[in-house]
């Protein structure tokens, strides 16, 4: 049996970034993926400062600093692109919660302006005329978060002793990891970071998938400047049941524009909602008529690994010793995975956290089973 100090399930965006930040607290990770998908692969890879409540301020402001540090140093692979994000206002109640949203950005530090309604078509020609207004979050960027996953990995494996192997982990029974073919692998201790496949080894982990689709068009360079959401989309994306959309328009590095979003309950089936994906089209024209003469190229869906308070699940399983979680970031998960990693490797590692963990303590859901 081969022992590691840490073993990591998942070699996503969050398990990568763990596995990133235990090594370099000088431990020794195993990480083991069974390139199964998931959410890294599927998502828009936003990095975006969301200020819902105070726990997801507080981790997703950690991990934009750490974005944007890593930047740099990050290859062109990545993506990496601060295109700022521009927080749409349709009418004057959004304008107010735009200005509500900057007077808590700007509390926290964090570079924000608003822009009336002039500004807003100077910065964005292509935008519906008539909005009301925008608040631009200048450090809200953009990535690759495939390649940003491996390029976390091959980090690790330089500064520390890494292995990397592909596999499918099948049972957790303490320290050991039994694989589909038998064999075992031992940890001081085990970091599941799975997302939605986490309650096959974990069952009675409070996960739900919510589905979401996005639309990628050709290149067409310069037709949308920051990554453009509705107020709205803030509303969608904490809808506990039903199916909504929102406008979110990404540019990419490429030229090409990523569509999005929506959110759909009760399904684990992977093929795309003509239904759904229609009404996600229509709202994208609402806020860019032009959209209707560009070229989609591929359509495609996801499934967010959601938690009933919206809050990941961060920390030591509160029924089992060797078991830590970093699961449920449902749609943040790329842009909260650095944060997430320092928690837990200071956590594991008997560090100091650079925030409170509280919040985000498995331990807050009460009946966890143990593996």
């Amino acid at each position: 049996m081969q022992h590691t100090d840490v073993l990591v399930i998942g070699a996503g965006i969050v398990g990568a970034a763990c596995a990133h930040a235990l090594v370099l607290a000088g431990l020794s990770v195993r990480v083991i993926d069974a390139r199964l998908g998931g959410a890294t692969a599927a998502g828009m890879g936003h990095l975006v400062v969301m200020d819902d409540n105070p726990a997801e301020l507080a981790l997703s402001k950690s991990s934009l600093d750490l974005w944007h540090a890593w930047a740099p140093q990050m290859d062109a692979g990545c993506a990496f692109t601060a295109c700022g994000t521009l927080w749409l206002a349709a009418n004057d109640a959004e304008l107010q919660a735009a200005h509500d949203k900057r007077s808590t950005l700007q509390a926290h530090g964090i570079a924000c302006d608003m822009l009336d309604a002039a500004a807003l078509a100077r910065a964005e020609p292509a935008l519906q005329p008539g909005l009301a207004g925008a608040l631009k979050v200048q450090g809200d960027s953009v990535v690759y978060a495939p390649r940003a996953a491996q390029w976390l990995l091959e980090q690790a494996a330089v500064h520390g002793h890494l292995v990397l192997e592909q596999a499918e982990a099948m049972q957790i029974d303490g320290h050991t990891v039994t694989l589909r073919d038998g064999s075992q692998r031992s940890a001081g201790a085990i970091v599941l970071a799975s997302g939605i496949h986490a309650p096959q080894l974990c069952p009675g982990l409070p996960l739900h998938p919510k589905k979401g689709h996005l639309v990628i068009t050709d290149r067409y360079p310069g037709t949308v400047h920051h990554q453009l959401v509705e107020l709205g989309y803030i509303t969608s994306a904490h809808h506990s049941d039903g199916t909504s959309v929102a406008f979110n328009v990404q540019p990419r590095p490429t030229g090409q524009l990523l569509i999005g979003s929506s959110r759909e309950f009760d399904t684990t089936d992977p093929a795309v909602n003509n239904a759904v994906m229609a009404r996600m089209l229509q709202r994208a024209l609402d806020y860019l008529p032009g959209l209707a003469d560009l070229n989609a190229i591929r359509t495609w869906t996801g499934f967010r690994a959601a938690t009933p308070d919206s809050l990941p699940l961060i920390g030591a399983h509160p029924e089992h010793p060797h078991l830590w979680l970093a699961v449920g970031h449902e749609g943040l998960g790329v842009t909260t995975a650095p944060a997430t990693a320092q928690l837990l490797a200071a956590q594991i590692a008997g560090g100091t956290p650079a925030i409170d963990p509280t919040p985000y303590a498995p331990a807050r859901f009460a009946g966890l089973s143990t593996p």
